[in-house]
């Protein structure tokens, strides 16, 4: 009867923390999908920016030019994070 409740206790532990584990990459994921989304809405907000100095040099006549960088560049600097936030979690899940 012992070995029944040592094998019983056991399965409980191994569940719990089989359970624990589990809670734990769900939350880094969710922090890393938290995350990508504030990304791409950097990456939004940039562009209406773009798209607004785009606008402003159209209408006063003046030719478009390289004044877009920063943002340009700060984009594919959330892109590439994004992209590494998409494997950290395919890693967590094991796929």
């Amino acid at each position: 009867m012992a070995d029944f409740f040592e094998d019983l206790g056991k399965k409980i532990s191994d569940i719990a923390g089989d359970i624990g584990k589990k809670a734990e990459e769900t939350i880094e994921i969710e922090k890393l999908r938290s995350r990508m989304r504030s990304l791409k809405r950097a990456n939004e907000r940039d562009l209406m920016e773009i798209g607004r100095m785009v606008y402003d040099k159209f209408r006063d006549g003046e030719v478009v030019d390289f004044d877009y960088t920063k943002q340009c560049e700060e984009i594919e600097k959330r892109d590439e994070e994004t992209e590494k936030c998409k494997e950290e979690i395919s890693r967590i899940q094991g796929v």
